[in-house]
Formats: C-alpha cells, sequence, structure tokens
C-alpha cells in the first residue's frame, strides 16, 4: 500500500520567511511615514509662500470648481466618446498597415510603398495640425457623404494621426518574433498567412500591449484637441467658464479628469510591463 508524505518547512525556511516579512512591514512602515513627513512639508511650504492668497483664488477656488465640475464632465464624457470610438479604429489601422508593410512579394510593392508613405507622412505631421486639416478642410470641400460633425471629424483626424504610431508599433512587435517561428511553422505545412495569423501575430501582439497602452493614454490626452474644431469638450466647457469669470479653476477641473482616468491605464501599463519582464526571467 503506497503512502504519501507531506512536505513540511524546515525551521530554516520558517525563518526566512519570518524574517522577510519583518522586513517587508518595516520598509513599508518607513516609505509610509516617510511620504507623509513629506506631503505635510511640501503642503507647508505651498500654503506659506508669498501669493498664495491668488494662486488658490485663481487655481484652487472651490466655488469655481463646483460650478464648472457639472459641465466640465459632460463634455469629458465627449471625449471618453471620442477616446472609444477611435481606440479600435487605430487598432484595425495600424494592424493593416504594419502587414502591409511586411509584404515581400514584388506584386505587392505599391501597396508596401503605400505604407510606408502612411506612417512616414501622418507621424511627422503634428496631431493639432492633422486636426486642424481635417477639421476644417473636409468640410470646405463641400462634397456629399463627408461628415460635418466635429467629434466625427476629430475620430477621423486622431484615427489617421495613431494610426501610423500604432503601426510601426505593431511592426516591431512583428519583427521581434524570432524566424524560427515561422521556419517551423512553414515546415509544418502552414501557409504564409495561417503562420501570420497563428504563430506571428499572437506573440506579437502580447508584446506590444504595453506600448500600445501607452499611446492610448497619449490618445486619451490628445481628445482635448478637437476642442480647436469647435467640439464641446471638457476643455472647450473649461475655455466657457473661464473666460466668463477669469478664473482658471475650471482648467484645474478638466485636468483632474484627464488625470482620473490615464492613471489607472499607465498604473495597468506598468503592471504588464513588469509581468512580461518576469515571464522572461528578467
Amino acid at each position: 500500500m503506497a503512502t504519501t508524505t507531506t512536505w513540511v518547512k524546515s525551521d530554516r525556511q520558517l525563518e526566512r520567511e519570518r524574517v522577510r516579512a519583518r522586513r517587508a512591514r518595516r520598509s513599508a512602515s518607513t516609505a509610509t511615514v516617510s511620504t507623509v513627513v513629506f506631503l505635510v512639508l511640501v503642503v507647508w511650504v505651498v500654503t506659506n509662500a508669498p501669493g498664495w492668497d491668488r494662486v488658490q483664488d485663481t487655481f484652487f477656488n472651490p466655488e469655481q470648481f463646483i460650478t464648472a465640475l457639472p459641465d466640465v464632465l459632460d463634455g469629458f464624457l465627449v471625449n471618453v466618446k471620442i477616446f472609444l470610438i477611435a481606440e479600435p479604429l487605430i487598432l484595425v489601422v495600424g494592424l493593416l498597415v504594419a502587414l502591409a508593410r511586411g509584404l515581400t512579394a514584388p506584386v505587392f510593392f505599391p501597396l508596401r510603398c503605400l505604407a510606408i508613405a502612411y506612417t512616414d507622412v501622418f507621424r511627422g505631421v503634428p496631431t493639432i495640425l492633422l486636426v486642424y486639416l481635417v477639421g476644417f478642410g473636409l468640410p470646405a470641400l463641400r462634397l456629399q457623404g463627408i461628415p460635418s460633425d466635429e467629434a466625427t471629424l476629430g475620430v477621423i483626424a486622431l484615427t489617421l494621426s495613431y494610426g501610423a504610431y500604432v503601426a510601426e508599433v505593431f511592426r516591431s512587435g512583428i519583427e521581434s518574433v524570432h524566424p524560427s517561428q515561422v521556419a517551423a511553422a512553414r515546415s509544418l505545412g502552414l501557409t504564409q498567412g495561417k503562420t501570420m495569423r497563428f504563430v506571428v501575430l499572437p506573440q506579437a501582439v502580447r508584446r506590444v500591449i504595453p506600448p500600445l497602452l501607452n499611446d492610448f493614454v497619449s490618445l486619451q490626452k490628445d481628445t482635448a484637441l478637437v476642442a480647436t474644431i469647435g467640439a464641446i469638450e471638457a476643455l472647450r466647457q473649461a475655455q466657457i467658464h473661464a473666460s466668463s469669470t477669469f478664473n482658471y479653476t475650471p482648467y484645474l477641473v478638466a485636468a483632474l479628469l484627464f488625470i482620473l482616468l490615464t492613471i489607472p491605464m499607465a498604473r495597468f501599463t506598468d503592471y504588464l510591463a513588469a509581468r512580461s519582464q518576469r515571464r522572461r526571467g528578467r
């Protein structure tokens, strides 16, 4: 009759774990105390600095904050809507352009040149200039089917701009896959298309998720650029309030809303990058 043995930690292992736990608690306590002391010191220095009363009234006015918050929040929902629509479009455009740049057959040479030209042009044009060109230029053509909604035009401009950046991110991920992976897939009888679909792309996408999220953090901030073509979003609402009161607290409201959305995305990006490094044994 077989007997099962239960693994029991040795006394030395238990002692090591106790020492590590004590060190972790001591480190956490030290970090907490030092952070609290630092924050108290910063608040004391700032609030006792010359001119703080004027700064507080201009940028941190509670009444202006409460008054502007509902309108700026409504405008911020437009920013979120633009982001949610532009993001999947950018992923599709970026992936298609990256795949087009990877085509090596002579018959696809014009398509490859077109993809290279797209990335060179739209990475070279400042995003705000592209927003102007699309937001004001397309409606000026007065052609049938061209949208006139400012938010839609902003989505088009952001998609064209960020699609070029995301295409390069995808291309770097595809090229990071070792050629032996492709050779092994082809030796098993997979076609070039199936090799790209089932072998290369899954690995490439997993590797480029952190830089993609960084691009989308920038995208969320750049949705404020559509205010330049007349879209009523968070920045425009803040401008309306600030122009009527000559107080800049509404801009602070808009800034805080963007921060509340971008910080979780940034921390999630850091988490994914750290997990990727752990998987690679770094």
